[in-house]
């Protein structure tokens, strides 16, 4: 299954106001969820996928790369999509922001790499970067929180 599928699986979630969808084929299995706290994309080979008894309600694949804070005033970039998370335009260069960095709707935050092609990821949102959630070079899922900007 590939990026544009799953887009349109989103697509069709929209528009008919489903709140979860969840399919198997070959071994891969998807769930996609959305609700309060709007939960990220669920996706893994079948044969490694938790039961739901057995998963905490609010699971994240992303690791802080910094100290927690206080989230409850804060508003969350998220990823608009399955893919790669890059903090920098390259190895050797510097992140595009860090905690502190004041961001616009404009600010590109980071790069995401999807089926080989660099996305630029825009804050759209103003503030000030308040935490790094998403971990450079790791796999992220649609709707992962990436940044929290207070």
């Amino acid at each position: 299954m590939d990026l544009k599928d799953i887009k349109a699986i989103i697509d069709l979630m929209r528009k008919n106001d489903l709140s979860v969808f969840e399919m198997e084929k070959d071994g891969f299995r998807l769930k996609l969820q959305k609700g309060i706290g709007e939960q990220p994309v669920s996706m893994m080979p079948a044969q490694t996928a938790p039961t739901l008894q057995n998963s905490p309600p609010n699971a994240s694949v992303a690791h802080p790369v910094s100290a927690p804070v206080e989230t409850s005033h804060l508003r969350d970039i998220v990823s608009p999509m399955v893919g790669t998370f890059y903090r920098a335009a390259s190895p050797d260069a510097s992140p595009f922001v860090d905690v502190g960095k004041e961001v616009t709707e404009e600010t590109v935050v980071c790069i995401i790499e999807a089926m080989k092609v660099m996305n630029e990821i825009k804050a759209e949102t103003k503030g000030v970067i308040a935490e790094i959630v998403a971990e450079n070079g790791k796999p992220v899922q649609f709707g992962q929180v990436l940044y929290r900007v207070r």
